[in-house]
């Protein structure tokens, strides 16, 4: 460039002389250099976008159909979706990733919040991880590091939480999952899953419901409610007043259901009952397969089969403290492969890939 700027003086003293034919020489050279010059600056300005390609390339091989809002349609309920991690873990498992995919693609215009305490360490990045870059595609993810003294704080809670001999208790992360659920739901409100679903529906039309797993005792995997809810607050007062770390489920589902029971003054939990404006939902709607009958996950069902199960179910639950051992074949018919592939394909096709 520095070369072709300098030829530009002498091909001007010539133009006097050779008339047309210099004044063509030059204006060509001209143009040839602002054009140099154009695709130049065209370059340095495409510098400032490098991140944006790898982006959208990335997105494209992970996102085979991207999740859309309806266009024209009514805005969302507010609540945002939330999903917690509170072990150290900061790689995601093929069906936390499932989880928070499903609940993005049936949520598209909500907020989905994924809290993990493995990310507060002050760093401004995520970890190099293929789940972070493939949940990043979708714009209403967003995953947040767990502050669990601040989650915890002004509430009955704080004070259990700050007493160290809790976490010697051989249930203490189950326990602070049921903590920081009630938590969540008493301070922001919205919808809470745990990490071991498969969403296939929307949920903002649940308000103030909860879900019975079976034999009639409630579970905190699925909450929703509206934020400052009273039966929350008595959750938090009965997880302080009647403390257990040593029994297993005694402050998550074995809490939820004495809680519920008092609230409606009843002795036994009934399918679809409703009560000073909580909902226990039936087990179809998030356990339509019992934890006592979890191996049929892996069980091959046809699509008509699958379809006449969760003709009523929001969401599946996996029972993954005893699914996580089994080999699932994800390109057979069984009947988890098959909710991987309709409800978060870009899992899927990430497991399909690895396998």
């Amino acid at each position: 460039l520095p070369r072709m700027s300098s030829c530009l003086p002498n091909l001007a003293t010539v133009a006097p002389s050779h008339g047309l034919r210099a004044l063509f020489i030059l204006t060509t050279s001209f143009v040839f250099f602002a054009a140099v010059m154009f695709y130049w600056r065209t370059g340095e300005d495409a510098e400032g976008q490098v991140y944006s390609l790898p982006t959208q390339s990335r997105c494209a091989q992970f996102l085979p159909s991207p999740p859309s809002a309806i266009a024209g349609g009514p805005p969302p309920p507010p609540g945002d979706v939330f999903f917690v991690e509170t072990s150290e873990r900061a790689n995601p498992s093929y069906l936390f990733t499932c989880s928070v995919e499903s609940a993005a693609r049936t949520h598209p215009g909500t907020r989905v919040v994924v809290l993990m305490k493995g990310l507060a360490n002050g760093n401004a990045s995520l970890p190099n991880h293929w789940a972070f870059s493939m949940l990043s595609c979708f714009p209403n993810v967003e995953i947040q590091p767990l502050d669990l003294p601040e989650l915890f704080s002004g509430m009955p809670l704080a004070k259990w939480y700050l007493q160290s001999e809790h976490q010697k208790e051989p249930y203490f992360l189950p326990v602070l999952s049921d903590a920081c659920r009630i938590a969540i739901m008493w301070k922001f409100g919205g919808i809470y899953l745990d990490t071991d679903f498969i969403v296939l529906r929307n949920l903002k039309n649940l308000t103030n419901a909860l879900g019975i797993e079976c034999k009639y005792l409630l579970n905190g995997a699925f909450l929703s409610f509206k934020p400052k809810h009273k039966f929350m607050e008595l959750c938090m007062q009965d997880f302080v007043d009647n403390y257990n770390g040593l029994i297993w489920g005694h402050q998550g589902p074995q809490l939820l259901t004495r809680v519920f029971k008092k609230w409606c003054s009843i002795s036994n939990v009934q399918d679809n009952m409703s009560c000073k404006g909580v909902r226990a939902l039936s087990p179809e709607a998030f356990y339509p397969i019992c934890w006592e009958n979890w191996n049929k996950l892996f069980d091959t069902i046809s699509s008509s089969e699958l379809h006449e199960l969760l003709k009523n179910t929001y969401a599946v639950h996996v029972w993954n403290k005893l699914s996580h051992g089994t080999r699932l074949e994800i390109t057979s018919q069984a009947l988890l492969a098959q909710l991987y592939s309709q409800f978060c394909p870009a899992t899927c096709a990430k497991m399909k890939k690895d396998s």
